[in-house]
Protein backbone atom coordinates (compact mmCIF):
# COMPACT_ATOMS: atom_id res chain seq x y z
CA UNK A 1 0.00 0.00 0.00
CA UNK A 2 1.36 3.17 -0.88
CA UNK A 3 1.61 5.02 2.66
CA UNK A 4 0.67 8.50 1.31
CA UNK A 5 -3.04 6.95 0.75
CA UNK A 6 -3.61 4.68 3.70
CA UNK A 7 -6.74 2.77 4.37
CA UNK A 8 -10.19 3.72 5.05
CA UNK A 9 -12.74 1.26 6.49
CA UNK A 10 -16.84 1.70 5.48
CA UNK A 11 -19.43 0.17 7.18
CA UNK A 12 -22.06 -0.26 4.22
CA UNK A 13 -24.92 -1.82 6.84
CA UNK A 14 -24.05 0.02 10.06
CA UNK A 15 -21.69 2.29 11.85
CA UNK A 16 -18.14 2.35 13.44
CA UNK A 17 -16.52 2.74 16.55
CA UNK A 18 -13.29 1.82 18.28
CA UNK A 19 -11.16 1.79 15.10
CA UNK A 20 -7.63 1.62 15.80
CA UNK A 21 -4.84 1.91 12.99
CA UNK A 22 -1.40 0.67 14.86
CA UNK A 23 2.08 -0.37 13.75
CA UNK A 24 2.39 -4.35 14.03
CA UNK A 25 5.76 -4.01 15.81
CA UNK A 26 4.47 -1.48 17.94
CA UNK A 27 4.34 2.09 18.36
CA UNK A 28 2.02 5.05 17.92
CA UNK A 29 -1.74 4.61 16.42
CA UNK A 30 -2.63 6.47 13.54
CA UNK A 31 -5.15 9.30 13.91
CA UNK A 32 -8.12 9.57 11.68
CA UNK A 33 -11.64 10.72 11.73
CA UNK A 34 -15.09 9.06 11.89
CA UNK A 35 -17.92 10.36 8.85
CA UNK A 36 -20.63 12.85 10.44
CA UNK A 37 -23.07 9.62 9.78
CA UNK A 38 -20.86 6.93 11.33
CA UNK A 39 -20.07 4.86 8.26
CA UNK A 40 -16.74 5.79 7.42
CA UNK A 41 -13.37 5.72 9.23
CA UNK A 42 -10.20 7.51 7.45
CA UNK A 43 -6.57 8.26 8.52
CA UNK A 44 -5.42 11.81 9.11
CA UNK A 45 -1.55 10.86 9.30
CA UNK A 46 0.29 9.76 6.64
CA UNK A 47 1.84 6.52 7.47
CA UNK A 48 6.02 4.71 7.24
CA UNK A 49 7.21 2.75 4.83
CA UNK A 50 8.10 -0.83 4.79
CA UNK A 51 5.69 -1.54 7.99
CA UNK A 52 3.37 -3.84 8.74
CA UNK A 53 0.12 -2.34 10.18
CA UNK A 54 -2.64 -3.95 11.92
CA UNK A 55 -6.23 -2.32 12.44
CA UNK A 56 -9.17 -3.38 14.44
CA UNK A 57 -12.94 -1.92 14.35
CA UNK A 58 -16.33 -2.63 15.70
CA UNK A 59 -19.33 -2.31 13.44
CA UNK A 60 -23.09 -1.76 14.95
CA UNK A 61 -25.56 -2.56 12.79
CA UNK A 62 -28.94 -1.14 12.17
CA UNK A 63 -30.21 -3.70 15.60
CA UNK A 64 -27.26 -2.52 17.85
CA UNK A 65 -25.66 -5.63 17.46
CA UNK A 66 -21.57 -5.53 17.35
CA UNK A 67 -19.06 -7.47 15.30
CA UNK A 68 -15.17 -7.10 16.42
CA UNK A 69 -13.25 -6.99 13.14
CA UNK A 70 -8.92 -7.20 12.62
CA UNK A 71 -7.16 -6.85 9.21
CA UNK A 72 -3.32 -6.45 8.46
CA UNK A 73 -1.72 -4.64 5.51
CA UNK A 74 2.22 -3.69 4.69
CA UNK A 75 3.36 -0.57 2.92
CA UNK A 76 5.31 -0.14 -0.16
CA UNK A 77 8.68 -1.96 0.71
CA UNK A 78 12.29 0.14 0.81
CA UNK A 79 13.35 -0.86 -2.17
CA UNK A 80 10.49 1.26 -4.09
CA UNK A 81 11.01 3.89 -1.75
CA UNK A 82 12.22 7.03 -3.85
CA UNK A 83 13.43 10.51 -3.29
CA UNK A 84 14.67 13.65 -5.05
CA UNK A 85 17.82 16.16 -4.30
CA UNK A 86 17.32 19.77 -5.74
CA UNK A 87 20.42 22.36 -6.17
CA UNK A 88 20.56 25.08 -5.24
CA UNK A 89 20.55 24.04 -1.75
CA UNK A 90 17.80 25.72 0.85
CA UNK A 91 18.42 29.21 2.00
CA UNK A 92 21.42 29.62 -1.09
CA UNK A 93 22.07 32.92 -2.97
CA UNK A 94 22.98 32.83 -6.13
CA UNK A 95 24.31 33.91 -9.18
CA UNK A 96 21.67 34.68 -12.04
CA UNK A 97 22.78 32.26 -13.88
CA UNK A 98 22.13 28.69 -11.99
CA UNK A 99 19.50 26.69 -13.36
CA UNK A 100 17.48 24.24 -10.97
CA UNK A 101 18.63 20.97 -11.10
CA UNK A 102 16.29 17.91 -9.47
CA UNK A 103 18.19 14.43 -8.94
CA UNK A 104 15.72 11.79 -8.61
CA UNK A 105 17.12 8.55 -6.47
CA UNK A 106 14.88 6.46 -8.93
CA UNK A 107 13.81 6.74 -12.58
CA UNK A 108 10.87 9.29 -13.55
CA UNK A 109 8.55 7.42 -16.07
CA UNK A 110 6.04 9.81 -15.90
CA UNK A 111 7.52 13.11 -16.58
CA UNK A 112 4.74 15.13 -17.65
CA UNK A 113 3.06 14.22 -14.14
CA UNK A 114 6.11 15.16 -12.46
CA UNK A 115 6.32 18.35 -14.09
CA UNK A 116 3.07 18.97 -12.87
CA UNK A 117 3.60 17.95 -9.25
CA UNK A 118 6.44 19.77 -8.65
CA UNK A 119 5.82 23.58 -8.38
CA UNK A 120 8.47 26.72 -9.22
CA UNK A 121 7.61 29.64 -7.59
CA UNK A 122 10.03 32.73 -9.24
CA UNK A 123 9.28 36.09 -7.86
CA UNK A 124 10.47 37.66 -10.91
CA UNK A 125 7.48 36.27 -12.35
CA UNK A 126 9.51 34.17 -15.47
CA UNK A 127 8.17 32.00 -16.79
CA UNK A 128 10.48 28.24 -17.05
CA UNK A 129 11.20 25.34 -18.86
CA UNK A 130 12.36 21.71 -18.30
CA UNK A 131 15.10 20.27 -20.03
CA UNK A 132 15.36 16.20 -18.77
CA UNK A 133 18.79 15.34 -19.41
CA UNK A 134 17.68 11.54 -18.49
CA UNK A 135 14.98 9.73 -16.71
CA UNK A 136 16.87 11.05 -13.33
CA UNK A 137 18.32 14.28 -13.81
CA UNK A 138 15.84 16.94 -15.09
CA UNK A 139 17.38 21.28 -15.12
CA UNK A 140 14.61 24.10 -15.31
CA UNK A 141 15.60 27.84 -16.65
CA UNK A 142 14.01 30.76 -17.31
CA UNK A 143 14.33 32.44 -20.78
CA UNK A 144 17.07 34.82 -19.88
CA UNK A 145 19.23 35.08 -16.43
CA UNK A 146 17.02 35.76 -13.15
CA UNK A 147 16.43 38.72 -12.82
CA UNK A 148 18.13 40.34 -10.08
CA UNK A 149 17.23 39.72 -6.27
CA UNK A 150 14.66 36.95 -7.33
CA UNK A 151 13.11 34.38 -4.77
CA UNK A 152 12.93 31.05 -6.49
CA UNK A 153 10.83 28.17 -4.57
CA UNK A 154 11.14 24.91 -5.56
CA UNK A 155 8.35 22.85 -4.04
CA UNK A 156 8.19 18.69 -4.15
CA UNK A 157 5.39 17.13 -2.66
CA UNK A 158 6.29 13.86 -3.62
CA UNK A 159 5.26 11.71 -0.18
CA UNK A 160 3.20 9.46 -2.02
CA UNK A 161 3.96 11.07 -5.67
CA UNK A 162 3.73 7.65 -7.93
CA UNK A 163 6.55 8.18 -10.12
CA UNK A 164 5.14 5.93 -12.73
CA UNK A 165 6.84 2.96 -12.68
CA UNK A 166 5.85 1.93 -8.86
CA UNK A 167 8.37 3.57 -7.49
CA UNK A 168 7.16 6.14 -4.27
CA UNK A 169 8.29 9.54 -3.27
CA UNK A 170 9.15 8.93 0.45
CA UNK A 171 9.60 12.69 1.49
CA UNK A 172 8.29 16.32 0.12
CA UNK A 173 11.07 18.40 -0.70
CA UNK A 174 11.14 22.36 -0.58
CA UNK A 175 14.12 24.67 -1.56
CA UNK A 176 14.37 28.22 -2.05
CA UNK A 177 16.75 30.57 -3.01
CA UNK A 178 17.78 34.09 -3.91
CA UNK A 179 19.71 35.64 -6.64
CA UNK A 180 21.55 39.12 -6.18
CA UNK A 181 22.48 41.02 -9.07
CA UNK A 182 22.89 39.79 -12.42
CA UNK A 183 26.94 40.02 -12.73
CA UNK A 184 28.13 38.81 -16.16
CA UNK A 185 32.20 38.72 -17.26
CA UNK A 186 32.49 39.18 -20.80
CA UNK A 187 35.98 37.51 -21.87
CA UNK A 188 36.78 37.93 -25.87
CA UNK A 189 39.86 36.30 -27.26
CA UNK A 190 40.08 38.68 -30.42
CA UNK A 191 40.88 41.60 -27.97
CA UNK A 192 42.21 39.15 -25.46
CA UNK A 193 39.90 41.36 -22.02
CA UNK A 194 37.33 40.57 -20.00
CA UNK A 195 34.59 42.98 -18.94
CA UNK A 196 32.32 42.21 -16.09
CA UNK A 197 28.73 44.03 -16.03
CA UNK A 198 26.81 44.48 -12.98
CA UNK A 199 22.86 45.00 -13.46
CA UNK A 200 24.24 45.83 -17.37
CA UNK A 201 26.81 48.94 -16.01
CA UNK A 202 30.94 47.78 -16.74
CA UNK A 203 32.00 47.58 -13.57
CA UNK A 204 35.82 46.42 -14.72
CA UNK A 205 37.62 45.62 -17.57
CA UNK A 206 40.77 43.72 -17.21
CA UNK A 207 43.33 41.41 -19.76
CA UNK A 208 43.25 37.76 -19.95
CA UNK A 209 45.29 35.05 -21.31
CA UNK A 210 43.25 32.31 -22.91
CA UNK A 211 44.17 28.48 -24.16
CA UNK A 212 46.95 27.91 -26.36
CA UNK A 213 46.02 27.03 -30.09
CA UNK A 214 46.04 23.34 -28.58
CA UNK A 215 43.62 24.04 -25.55
CA UNK A 216 41.15 26.42 -27.29
CA UNK A 217 38.84 27.93 -24.79
CA UNK A 218 34.76 26.63 -24.68
CA UNK A 219 33.11 29.33 -26.12
CA UNK A 220 29.36 30.46 -25.05
CA UNK A 221 27.91 30.73 -21.63
CA UNK A 222 29.53 29.34 -17.97
CA UNK A 223 28.30 29.05 -14.89
CA UNK A 224 30.31 29.77 -11.93
CA UNK A 225 30.48 25.78 -10.06
CA UNK A 226 32.71 26.37 -6.89
CA UNK A 227 35.17 28.58 -5.85
CA UNK A 228 38.54 28.05 -4.36
CA UNK A 229 40.96 30.22 -2.49
CA UNK A 230 43.68 28.05 -3.50
CA UNK A 231 42.69 25.05 -5.90
CA UNK A 232 44.89 22.40 -6.87
CA UNK A 233 46.05 21.54 -10.06
CA UNK A 234 46.63 17.69 -11.55
CA UNK A 235 47.69 18.14 -15.46
CA UNK A 236 46.70 13.97 -15.12
CA UNK A 237 42.89 15.37 -14.81
CA UNK A 238 43.22 16.50 -18.13
CA UNK A 239 44.48 13.13 -19.64
CA UNK A 240 48.24 14.11 -19.70
CA UNK A 241 51.35 12.06 -18.27
CA UNK A 242 54.77 12.78 -17.77
CA UNK A 243 56.38 13.00 -21.48
CA UNK A 244 53.09 14.57 -22.79
CA UNK A 245 53.14 17.58 -24.83
CA UNK A 246 51.32 20.16 -22.38
CA UNK A 247 52.03 17.89 -19.18
CA UNK A 248 52.74 20.18 -16.37
CA UNK A 249 53.59 19.35 -12.66
CA UNK A 250 51.01 19.16 -9.77
CA UNK A 251 50.73 23.02 -8.87
CA UNK A 252 48.49 25.02 -6.94
CA UNK A 253 46.79 27.75 -8.07
CA UNK A 254 45.11 31.11 -6.88
CA UNK A 255 41.36 32.80 -6.81
CA UNK A 256 40.24 29.49 -8.96
CA UNK A 257 36.26 30.13 -10.18
CA UNK A 258 35.58 26.41 -11.50
CA UNK A 259 33.59 26.70 -14.64
CA UNK A 260 33.41 23.16 -15.86
CA UNK A 261 33.77 20.08 -14.91
CA UNK A 262 36.70 18.83 -16.87
CA UNK A 263 38.42 21.85 -15.95
CA UNK A 264 38.51 24.94 -17.28
CA UNK A 265 38.49 27.93 -14.70
CA UNK A 266 38.94 31.71 -14.29
CA UNK A 267 42.16 32.11 -12.27
CA UNK A 268 45.53 33.69 -11.53
CA UNK A 269 47.42 33.27 -14.11
CA UNK A 270 50.56 31.79 -12.98
CA UNK A 271 53.58 34.11 -12.87
CA UNK A 272 55.39 32.74 -15.97
CA UNK A 273 52.14 33.51 -17.63
CA UNK A 274 52.12 37.22 -16.57
CA UNK A 275 53.81 38.69 -19.81
CA UNK A 276 51.33 36.77 -21.70
CA UNK A 277 47.81 37.79 -20.07
CA UNK A 278 46.44 40.80 -22.94
CA UNK A 279 48.97 39.52 -25.53
CA UNK A 280 48.67 35.82 -26.29
CA UNK A 281 47.32 32.48 -24.75
CA UNK A 282 48.95 29.71 -23.45
CA UNK A 283 46.60 28.13 -20.86
CA UNK A 284 45.37 24.54 -21.21
CA UNK A 285 41.83 26.32 -21.64
CA UNK A 286 41.71 28.65 -18.78
CA UNK A 287 40.89 32.21 -18.51
CA UNK A 288 43.92 33.63 -16.85
CA UNK A 289 44.41 36.82 -14.81
CA UNK A 290 47.01 39.10 -13.75
CA UNK A 291 46.94 38.61 -9.30
CA UNK A 292 44.81 42.14 -8.79
CA UNK A 293 42.42 41.28 -11.47
CA UNK A 294 41.94 37.42 -10.20
CA UNK A 295 41.40 38.65 -6.34
CA UNK A 296 38.93 41.74 -7.66
CA UNK A 297 37.39 38.84 -9.80
CA UNK A 298 37.14 36.24 -6.61
CA UNK A 299 35.77 38.46 -4.43
CA UNK A 300 33.36 39.69 -6.41
CA UNK A 301 31.38 37.34 -8.03
CA UNK A 302 29.88 34.07 -7.01
CA UNK A 303 28.54 30.85 -8.22
CA UNK A 304 25.90 30.92 -10.32
CA UNK A 305 27.32 33.99 -11.91
CA UNK A 306 27.70 34.08 -15.98
CA UNK A 307 30.67 34.33 -17.95
CA UNK A 308 30.59 34.30 -21.52
CA UNK A 309 33.84 33.67 -23.85
CA UNK A 310 33.48 34.61 -27.22
CA UNK A 311 35.88 33.75 -30.67
CA UNK A 312 38.53 31.22 -29.47
CA UNK A 313 36.91 29.13 -32.22
CA UNK A 314 36.06 25.80 -29.88
CA UNK A 315 32.15 24.84 -29.92
CA UNK A 316 30.47 25.72 -26.55
CA UNK A 317 30.64 24.27 -23.14
CA UNK A 318 28.23 21.85 -23.44
CA UNK A 319 25.07 21.25 -20.94
CA UNK A 320 26.82 19.05 -18.76
CA UNK A 321 30.03 19.85 -18.59
CA UNK A 322 28.86 22.69 -16.03
CA UNK A 323 25.61 24.17 -16.46
CA UNK A 324 26.70 25.03 -20.07
CA UNK A 325 22.43 25.07 -20.35
CA UNK A 326 22.45 28.34 -21.84
CA UNK A 327 23.91 27.71 -24.49
CA UNK A 328 20.36 26.07 -25.66
CA UNK A 329 18.04 28.15 -27.43
CA UNK A 330 14.77 28.66 -24.97
CA UNK A 331 12.74 27.69 -28.72
CA UNK A 332 14.09 24.15 -28.25
CA UNK A 333 15.54 23.77 -24.59
CA UNK A 334 12.21 22.41 -23.20
CA UNK A 335 12.45 18.15 -23.55
CA UNK A 336 11.47 15.33 -22.18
Amino acid sequence: MNPAVGPSVKAVHGTLKDVELVPAKGGKAITGSISSDGSTWSTLDPLAFNTEYRYGFTVVDGAGRETRKTQSFSTVSTPNEANALVFPNDGSVMGSGQPIEINFSEPVADKAAMEQAVKIGVSSGQEVAWRWYSDRKVRIRPETFWAANTSVTVDMPLFGKDFGNGMIGNSNVKAMFTTGPQRIAVVDDATKTMKVYFDGALVKTAPVTLGSPDWLSPTGYAVIMEQERHSKFNAGSIGLKPGDKGYYAPLVVEHANRLTNSGVYVHQALPSAYGAVGAYNVSHGCVGLLPADAAWFFNNMRTGDVVQVLNTGAPAVEPLEGFGDWNIAWAGYAKR
